[in-house]
């Protein structure tokens, strides 16, 4: 894949972009963030509204730990292209990651209108709103988080610890069985239902 990109890197600036994206991705990918920051910036420098090519530069910044700078590149993308959904998915991991828990939760809503069924996105505002120690909403997502991956242990165990935290033991003991029956090594929900069963 990569020798037949770079056979692109000649020709006119539309197919030089998209060549480059398609290069910064891949070495991204293999964990060669120069690299894969060279073939952003060529990218962007060929076609500089291209969302993807500054969506990718925003993932190089964004795995050196420059929070802020990702921002404006995946911001930048979006302004080129508003249903970038790429770029604002990782635009609440940003936000996330820069403890602005607002803007990351009101990303990641807008991404639900656009993905209804995207089990990622509703993870992330799940999770968000367990951050927030709000744990009715956090409940709320992780239901229509199971709605969608019906058979995931490990979200049916974090379902399982959210009813135990806030004290309804019925429910606690449902979820944390049903995580069991899909992933029985889970050594964590064993305890659980052992002491729960020794209760």
């Amino acid at each position: 894949a990569l020798e037949t990109l770079k056979m692109f890197e000649k020709t006119d600036s539309r197919v030089k972009s998209a060549a480059a994206t398609n290069l910064s991705f891949l070495y991204y990918l293999e964990n060669e963030l120069a690299q894969a920051s060279n073939y952003a910036d060529l990218a962007i420098n060929s076609d500089r509204y291209n969302p993807a090519a500054l969506t990718n530069k925003g993932n190089t910044v964004f795995a050196n730990g420059d929070y802020e700078k990702a921002a404006e590149f995946y911001k930048e993308a979006l302004r080129n292209d508003s249903s970038c959904t790429e770029a604002l998915y990782n635009l609440g991991l940003t936000y996330k990651k820069l403890n602005r828990l607002d803007e990351a939760l009101d990303c990641f809503l807008k991404l639900h209108a656009i993905l209804r069924n995207s089990a990622q996105v509703l993870y992330q505002i799940a999770n968000i709103y367990k951050v927030m120690e709000d744990p009715s909403q956090a409940i709320e997502w992780l239901l229509q988080l199971i709605n969608v991956a019906p058979t995931d242990p490990h979200v049916l165990a974090k379902l399982g610890k959210s009813y135990d935290n806030e004290g309804d033991k019925s429910q606690a003991v449902h979820y944390y069985y049903e995580s069991y029956r899909y992933f029985p090594s889970n050594i964590e929900v064993i305890e659980w239902l052992g002491a729960y069963y020794i209760d």
